[in-house]
């Protein structure tokens, strides 16, 4: 096993944005990948005028890669925010806006796994509150999945670079997981487990792994320390990839991770061209 076994994607809200959006998906094809993934393009709006989701999905379909992931609005992001689905008030009225916008664009490109980040902690708001209101609105996002058959995403990130951020270790999403699954009925909410993100909250990554990997819907990576590519820090990522293999999770592997001061083209030399195409 290793690296050449697994199913990678390459995550274009954090590599080669070098680039503008519509030339990413051609350039990730041109590094020989065959599977992109997004956060949501256009974080000054849920629902941007057709002729931007028209092109998106040209750009997408002209480079001949496939779509497996999209975060629904997210806020600011990259940026202080870190969802909108918990934030009372506007923040969470265009999470709820987004909602089939972000779903139909899925569709419209075959990706079946769409993400919904819950956003931070506000200041002089009851966290009961914002989980409540939080609840609400991944109902909406778990059924708007479901009408286009995908799954539900729920993300752990991590204290340090996320401090008011409230899901940072693997149980904390989890019970978020199976508080949408109880109140949809559906069980298509899953685990995005994030590797960077799980280590740098001192998690134990093989006891995650074993415990988690059969409610995991996909799987991140970036190293630690850093935040670069496999093989720039210490994260045994190559290991522990073949341990969620072992344990049955078959999905795609996010390519998640900063580039570094080199051209995005140039931060893929750990792994070899032939494993770059999805199979």
């Amino acid at each position: 096993m290793g690296f050449a076994d697994q199913r990678f994607n390459v995550n274009l809200s954090i590599l080669f944005t070098e680039l503008p959006l519509l030339e990413r998906p051609a350039a990730a094809a041109a590094a020989g990948f065959t599977a992109v993934e997004l956060w949501w393009p256009w974080a000054d709006s849920p629902t941007p005028e057709r002729s931007r989701l028209d092109a998106l999905k040209k750009a997408i379909e002209d480079a001949g890669v496939r779509l497996t992931g999209l975060n629904f609005y997210a806020g600011q992001l990259p940026g202080p925010d870190r969802g909108a689905l918990s934030v009372p008030g506007e923040e969470s009225e265009k999470f709820r806006d987004n909602v089939d916008v972000a779903a139909d664009f899925a569709q419209s490109l075959g990706c079946k796994a769409l993400n919904a980040l819950y956003g931070n902690r506000v200041d002089g708001v009851d966290p009961a509150a914002q989980d409540a209101l939080a609840l609400e609105n991944l109902v909406l996002a778990a059924r708007a999945a479901e009408r286009i058959g995908a799954v539900l995403l729920v993300e752990a990130l991590n204290k340090p670079e996320s401090p008011l951020y409230p899901l940072v270790s693997a149980p904390s999403a989890m019970e978020v997981v199976d508080a949408v699954d109880a109140a949809t009925g559906l069980g298509n909410a899953r685990f995005l487990m994030d590797l960077y993100h799980l280590s740098m909250n001192g998690e134990d990554l093989p006891s995650v792994i074993k415990r988690y990997a059969s409610r995991t819907g996909h799987v991140q990576i970036a190293d630690n320390p850093g935040r670069g590519a496999p093989g720039t820090g210490s994260l045994p990522l190559e290991d522990l990839l073949d341990r969620l293999a072992e344990a049955g999770y078959d999905g795609w592997v996010g390519l998640e991770y900063k580039p570094g001061d080199a051209p995005s083209a140039d931060a893929f030399g750990w792994l070899p061209a032939h494993a770059r195409a999805a199979r």
